[in-house]
């Protein structure tokens, strides 16, 4: 996030140069120096994008009741999807003082002007999950391993079509990416397209749509991950968008084998157009297509027992706010910051990174959601009756 007006696709491609190497394990960077103490009872604030979808509510409050029972106080706001508003809680947290700043960005290039706030102030600042774009003012970032979250949806696909044991369909898939103003989207489409791809110039895998222009076995990441994106991964518009596929691709009985969603609220939208103007598509036949997902929303819970989604992409974001409250606890006691040991780069700097492991949850293992304390047992049972 800047206060300099570049597009979010320039902003997102250096990131992507530099980035990649973190996603591969590439550059290591170093722990932080240790600094000045945060007195007990400072103020953290805690900036996440939305109220809307179930995951940012989870993250938000979680951190903050962690922080609260070791004597913090806590500012969390919640930026009903506006860049302006989160800029606005965020200097608003400035003017109260906080020492820590944690920005789960909506925008990564607008929300740069209230974070350069917070870090002259005295503040330092956290990159939650998303990375904050094109300005020296970020100290440090921690997210899931991104490119590897499209690698297991990838695989997913390719293992259930078989592809891999020489299946030659022609196959029909189509693909849809995350916002165009979030940089995790492009790293999610990369680690899928670089398996994908392959299949699309054997001829193996089809996407006979226009959706986005089309996808072929010339598209590049560059060139397609925002035609084919979702604004605000709102499940109405994954809806509007496939249902306009189903129309001018599906209309008369045509097979589809697959859809490449990255994020569960997607996949409803997905899942709702099918059933609207499909109805002969049956889930748990050979009608219904692979629909894959991210965040292991309980509708996704509720949607894989079912049948009408396939797999999701497990991030564990109690995980996630755990090793951002170390982080704070460690900047606060003045020590050096752990685990920090990769990094991306935001267009200006490299900053330094603690990346988690996404894991692939299927019906076969629905459960360990529970085992992981991500949802309890008597609530996985209401999703799953």
């Amino acid at each position: 996030m800047k206060a300099l007006k570049r597009t979010i696709a320039a902003a997102a491609g250096l990131a992507m140069m530099a980035g990649l190497a973190a996603c591969g394990g590439g550059r290591t960077g170093t722990s932080s120096t240790s600094g000045e103490k945060v007195e007990k009872g400072a103020t953290i604030g805690i900036s996440m994008p939305t109220k809307s979808e179930e995951r940012w509510n989870k993250d938000g409050n979680g951190l903050k009741k962690d922080l609260e029972a070791k004597g913090y106080k806590v500012i969390l706001s919640f930026a009903d999807d506006k860049p302006a508003q989160q800029n606005a809680d965020i200097e608003n947290m400035v003017n109260n003082s906080a020492k820590i700043v944690v920005v789960a960005a909506k925008d990564g290039t607008a929300v740069g002007p209230a974070v350069e706030k917070a870090k002259d102030a005295g503040a330092k600042v956290i990159a939650y999950d998303r990375l904050i774009m094109n300005t020296e003012a970020v100290d440090y970032y921690a997210t899931f391993q991104l490119e590897q979250t499209g690698v297991l949806e990838a695989n997913y696909i390719i293992d259930k079509l078989g592809l891999k044991d020489g299946k030659k369909g022609p196959f029909n898939i189509e693909l849809f990416s995350g916002s165009p103003d979030d940089n995790n989207a492009k790293f999610f489409f990369k680690g899928a397209w670089d398996l994908l791809q392959p299949y699309f110039k054997s001829g193996v895998l089809v996407s006979p749509s226009k959706h986005g222009g089309g996808v072929t076995a010339k598209s590049t990441v560059e060139s397609t991950w925002q035609k084919i994106s979702v604004m605000s991964w709102k499940a109405e518009q994954a809806q509007k968008d496939m249902e306009s596929i189903l129309d001018s691709t599906y209309a008369h009985g045509e097979k589809l084998n697959a859809v490449l969603s990255p994020y569960d609220g997607i996949s409803q939208g997905v899942i709702n157009a099918i059933q609207s103007k499909r109805p002969d598509m049956k889930p748990g036949t050979d009608s219904w297509p692979v629909i894959t997902g991210q965040d292991a929303m309980e509708i996704a819970i509720t949607n894989i027992n079912a049948g009408t989604q396939a797999q999701t992409v497990f991030k564990d974001v109690n995980k996630l706010a755990k090793a951002v409250e170390e982080m704070i606890i460690q900047i606060a006691e003045g020590k050096e910051v752990t685990g920090a040991d990769k990094t991306y780069n935001n267009g200006t700097k490299d900053v330094k990174s603690k990346l988690l492991d996404p894991v692939s949850i299927t019906k076969d293992n629905l459960t360990d959601l529970v085992t992981a304390g991500y949802v309890t047992q008597a609530r996985f049972d209401q999703l799953t009756k």
